[in-house]
């Protein structure tokens, strides 16, 4: 018989990459938690994403989820913000460029930004805030917050992960996030430490830590 405090959570989101990352991520931690998207649901809303900071735009998914299915739900958003373009494209990275250009063309206008730019003025960081909240307006959302830093890549790199990972470079292992094999990305991500935050705050019955 399990312990956790609920035996279904719903992953807020219709995006299938970022839902297989935090399903892969979260039921190997809890094999006997039942995982659901968005996609589970007919006619589940995904609403704009119109807060000021990522708390924000995690805490509206999350909730507007909770509210329509009656499940624990989790959401999450997620920036990467580039020191010499002033911390862009940061909350708008899904947009940048224009929301339904692909993330291959995205990556070569970043790239494009910054031709010439020195290896030590190449900072970068990727930064996840993950919303979970109970249905029924049970009790507050809690938010959680991880970053990876790295540097942003002269060229793209790897096949694996998405959006901006083939650019994105982890300097203690000398190749990029798509280079890695997926239980490592899991391991070092901005993704993959906001949901060991997130599983441990189950393990503790949801209770504040």
């Amino acid at each position: 018989m399990s312990d956790l405090p609920f035996s279904t959570l719903v992953i807020a989101t219709h995006n299938r990459k970022k839902a297989g990352e935090m399903i892969t991520i979260l039921g190997g931690r809890f094999p006997e938690l039942s995982l659901a998207t968005l996609a589970d649901y007919d006619n589940a809303p995904e609403p704009d994403e119109t807060g000021k900071d990522y708390p924000s735009n995690a805490t509206i998914k999350s909730e507007s989820a909770a509210d329509f299915t009656g499940e624990w739900s989790l959401a999450d958003d997620a920036g990467l913000e580039i020191d010499f373009l002033d911390g862009a494209p940061g909350l708008y990275s899904k947009r940048f460029g224009g929301e339904e250009l692909p993330f291959p063309e995205k990556i070569e206008l970043i790239l494009e930004k910054m031709s010439g730019v020195p290896t030590n003025h190449r900072g970068a960081r990727f930064r996840c805030c993950v919303a979970l909240t109970p249905p029924f307006r049970m009790g507050p959302t809690k938010v959680f917050t991880a970053v990876c830093e790295g540097r942003i890549a002269e060229a793209p790199s790897g096949g694996g992960g998405f959006g901006y990972d083939p650019i994105f470079y982890l300097p203690e292992l000398q190749c990029t996030m798509a280079d890695l094999a997926a239980e490592q990305k899991h391991r070092i991500s901005h993704r993959g430490k906001v949901l060991a935050q997130v599983a441990q705050y189950i393990d503790a019955g949801c209770r504040t830590l």
